[in-house]
């Protein structure tokens, strides 16, 4: 899978598509996308990348408790 760095907009491909996934890890593997030879793997903080077309990662993948809301009982 690749996704895109937002600041460098350089392609980054993931190496491990299920820390990617995992909303408790904050960083995932990858390897820049770039120059002729392949480039060493390297740690890329999950915020920091966004999909290629531009969108931003599901939440899910971002927040472990994204889907817990607070409830009172009246």
């Amino acid at each position: 899978m690749f996704l895109q760095d937002k600041e460098s907009g350089t392609l980054v491909e993931i190496l491990n598509v299920e820390a990617l996934f995992s909303p408790l890890e904050n960083t995932v593997s990858g390897q820049i996308q770039a120059g002729q030879e392949e480039q060493d793997p390297e740690s890329f903080e999950k915020k920091d990348l966004i999909f290629p077309s531009g969108e931003s990662l599901p939440q899910c993948w971002l927040d472990a408790n994204y889907n817990k809301t607070t409830s009172t009982s009246a």
